[in-house]
């Protein structure tokens, strides 16, 4: 991949992929990491999913929140044990701890994986699209309130947050919350053009640490017969990510990267935890 003028073309460029941002970690050298997308489908649930078994594989205490409120999509991988969701913590109706339940399979042997599940319920999703902006500013609060509960009291080295598409309140709060923020995009035309404008409009006001990730990649990009054109507003790309027949196979299996451990997927997303283990 070609960079010029900070427009992505071809494969991948090792200058901009590496380039070090600040540091951005929270209590401990702990982090918060919000994964976002301009729209769905981009495989933003996916990645977010297996980044917290891998970081779980490493050995580290992993939280993961889904607050993609209005699509939850968590809870067909894991289950909730608990009678409390994300939405009840957001709505003040519990505490953080009453809504993790810890999800980690039998064979990671050293780190944790909890997981906070988002309602799937119709009443549920069409409680919250009925929420206003008051609620947004007090549900920001608690997210901000994360920091102390999750990462400080409860020793959690990673907290990886599901967010929703586009830029509804759960979204930027999400945000807002993070250390920081991935965003995912495909290939797709209209894809690609919204991430830009979203990428110029929200994440320069808010100035956080943001990475960009390309999901989806067909190889004749991967190997430059074919090009597309990512204005990065001067972001780093953190990988690339290509289009694979057996991640479609799959099913939709989340933890694809235990199933197929040496598959060049797999060793992709292990590359991109050690790049964000580096920022």
């Amino acid at each position: 991949m070609k960079v010029e003028e900070n427009y992505v073309d071809g494969k991948a460029d090792t200058s901009l992929v590496s380039r070090p941002l600040h540091n951005c970690r929270g209590v401990k050298g702990s982090l918060i990491i919000t994964l976002h997308s301009y729209k769905g489908g981009t495989g933003k649930t996916l990645l977010s999913v297996n980044l917290a078994m891998i970081f779980a594989d490493k050995g580290k205490r992993v939280c993961l929140l889904d607050l993609d409120l209005r699509a939850p999509s968590l809870s067909s991988t894991f289950n909730n044990k608990n009678k409390y969701w994300v939405n009840d913590y957001l709505n003040k109706a519990c505490k953080i701890d009453s809504i993790l339940t810890d999800c980690t399979p039998n064979y990671i042997k050293e780190g944790r994986l909890f997981v906070g599940l988002a309602d799937p319920s119709t009443a549920a999703i069409r409680e919250i699209s009925s929420k206003d902006r008051k609620w947004g500013l007090e549900a920001l609060c608690r997210l901000l309130s994360l920091k102390n509960s999750l990462l400080k009291d409860m020793d959690f080295d990673y907290v990886i947050f599901d967010s929703s598409p586009g830029l509804q309140y759960s979204s930027i709060n999400a945000i807002v919350a993070a250390d920081m923020v991935l965003v995912v995009t495909s290939i797709d035309k209209s894809d690609v053009e919204g991430t830009q404008r979203m990428i110029h409009d929200l994440y320069d006001l808010y100035e956080k640490k943001t990475g960009i990730i390309v999901n989806k990649v067909p190889q004749t990009i991967l190997s430059g017969r074919t090009h597309i054109k990512l204005d990065t507003h001067q972001l780093p790309i953190v990988d690339l990510i290509p289009c694979s027949c057996d991640v479609l196979r799959s099913g939709g299996e989340y933890l694809f990267l235990f199933e197929k451990t040496e598959h060049p997927v797999t060793q992709i997303l292990r590359r991109i935890a050690t790049k964000i283990e580096q920022f």
